[in-house]
């Protein structure tokens, strides 16, 4: 039920290659190849986020042409490859498993929006995603609780935080949606103290 990421830190930092788009432009390019194993297992099992729930993660947060989303666990890529083809986002998403970036870049070229998004092989936890404006979970609760103090330290305030099954402990969501017996959480990056 679950999308693949990693808890553990890794020495290599590798990413799929993509060729560079003027939508990701001022972004650092993907260079490796595709790894043919996982950095190192993944913990939760690739379990795809419904459509009717990546429309709704993607609505409470009013995508729209102007964000960068990153999707954290990215699976087959359908979130960011929905908000770039839908509202025109930018998006990038991160995943453990090379299976799942090697399908999710595909996913993104029959879909015509490799230009705006780009998959990478990495460990969200050792991943730089402080130019989100939009950041998407499909996470277990105590990953979401684990990366919580990354999200907070790294996402500027304003950056919406959309998150599909579970909640943040006691970080209480501004929504909470159900979307056909699926629960949704929104929150918003606070100011910083």
């Amino acid at each position: 039920m679950m999308r693949s990421l990693s808890l553990c830190s890794f020495t290599l930092s590798l990413a799929i290659a993509v060729p560079a788009a003027p939508a990701l432009a001022g972004q650092q390019s993907p260079t490796a190849a595709i790894r043919t194993s996982p950095l190192r297992t993944p913990d939760v099992h690739f379990v795809p986020t419904p459509e009717a729930v990546v429309q709704q993660m993607l609505k409470v947060s009013n995508v729209s042409k102007n964000d960068v989303i990153y999707d954290l666990g990215s699976g087959d890529g359908r979130i960011v490859i929905t908000a770039a083809k839908e509202y025109g986002a930018r998006g990038t998403g991160i995943d453990i498993d090379p299976q799942r970036i090697k399908e999710a870049t595909e996913n993104a070229k029959q879909a015509g929006v490799s230009d705006r998004v780009r998959f990478l092989n990495q460990d969200l936890f050792e991943t730089n995603f402080s130019e989100a404006t939009v950041v998407t979970l499909y996470l277990l609760p105590s990953l979401n609780l684990k990366l919580r103090p990354k999200l907070l330290a790294e996402l500027k305030p304003g950056t919406r935080i959309v998150s599909h099954a579970f909640d943040m402990g006691d970080w209480a969501p501004e929504q909470t949606l159900d979307v056909d017996g699926r629960k949704v959480y929104y929150w918003v990056v606070p100011a910083k103290p």
